[in-house]
């Protein structure tokens, strides 16, 4: 028996469009953006190493290209929410790398006042909805912005991020419901990093060469994409962000990048070979992809690219700096920002 192709698969199956064309500025804009992103995690790594980073710490180092592109493509106004993998997107969405970084070490300079940590930051001026340390339950929280977006009815967008491993999860698809219902403005945006915790997409997923279809049983249209290429990204991230707007209601957007680290700092990452790893470095990596475009279309010389992560280098050194230095928050901090009623916040109860 032939099977039945609905819209949404039709949808689906124009999964590539053509990446986007980048002016010299737009490509320049990218890669500080990525390199921000790469050395920030990189420094990350080296204080976590040192005992200065408590906690989980998730890097989010090979990925750049997903969030840059998708923040090229959204508006200012527009709605966002991730996991636990977060640094990246709290940098994206316009916070001091000084106050992300005092969040990593606990400060009370820190974006969440030293009390979130790696897993769970926020930043409210630029819509960014946080970091959220259990599996999958962003997404239902992402929903939740849509729904009050539409409510409102202000024109806005939600992008919601989260990983191959969170998309086998229940609340997605409760949420994924919900939203082709009410036909939210809502992007829903897999990471397929490949290996989720520990265990490859391939042995962990039905169907693993097309996450992008994971929304096609309530009819919601999407597309795979070169999670590597931020021009491609930011094309794909502008079509779905145009579908929503028009009131079609949510997308799927599947990302196929590839985190170069473990899961988290404590994981050796033993279940994929050394060689796999180079070769996505060696011919896929997102910042080296807009380099070499730059340098093979005459629109920068390789001093240019130096002065270039020579300035971002030095961004993420005063922020080290910064958070190693500044105060940890004091005792009494403990009782303020908690949800208690006023004879437990006095230790009554």
């Amino acid at each position: 028996m032939a099977r039945k192709t609905t819209p949404a698969r039709k949808s689906a199956r124009k999964a590539k469009g053509a990446p986007a064309a980048f002016t010299r500025d737009e490509e320049f804009a990218a890669l500080r953006t990525m390199l921000l992103v790469r050395r920030f995690e990189e420094k990350a790594g080296q204080l976590y190493g040192m005992g200065k980073v408590g906690g989980f710490c998730h890097l989010y180092i090979g990925q750049e290209a997903v969030v840059t592109g998708m923040f090229m493509a959204r508006d200012p106004e527009d709605d966002v929410v991730t996991s636990y993998r977060c640094h990246g997107h709290t940098l994206v969405s316009g916070a001091d790398p000084k106050a992300v970084m005092a969040e990593l070490t606990g400060r009370e300079a820190g974006v969440s006042y030293g009390k979130g940590g790696s897993m769970h930051m926020f930043n409210p001026s630029g819509h960014f909805w946080g970091g959220h340390g259990i599996v999958g339950a962003q997404v239902p929280i992402g929903t939740g912005l849509a729904f009050a977006n539409r409510y409102r009815g202000n024109g806005k967008a939600a992008l919601v991020f989260f990983g191959e491993g969170a998309a086998n999860q229940g609340q997605v698809y409760e949420s994924f419901n919900m939203a082709a219902i009410w036909k939210l403005p809502v992007v829903y945006i897999i990471e397929n990093n490949r290996y989720a915790m520990g265990t490859a997409v391939t042995r962990s997923a039905a169907r693993p060469e097309e996450l992008f279809m994971r929304g096609a049983a309530f009819g919601i249209p999407g597309e795979q994409v070169d999670g590597m290429d931020v021009r491609a990204v930011k094309a794909a991230g502008e079509r779905a962000l145009a579908h929503v707007r028009a009131g079609k209601g949510p997308y799927v957007l599947e990302m196929q990048t590839y985190r170069y680290r473990g899961h988290s700092m404590s994981d050796p990452a033993k279940y994929r070979s050394r060689e796999e790893v180079q070769k996505m470095r060696q011919e896929h990596d997102p910042i080296e992809q807009v380099k070499t475009r730059l340098l093979e279309a005459g629109q920068a010389t390789p001093e240019e690219l130096k002065a270039v992560d020579a300035e971002v280098r030095k961004v993420v050194s005063e922020a080290a700096e910064f958070a190693t230095s500044t105060p940890e928050p004091p005792a009494e901090a403990l009782w303020t920002d908690i949800y208690a009623d006023e004879n437990t916040a006095r230790g009554e109860g």
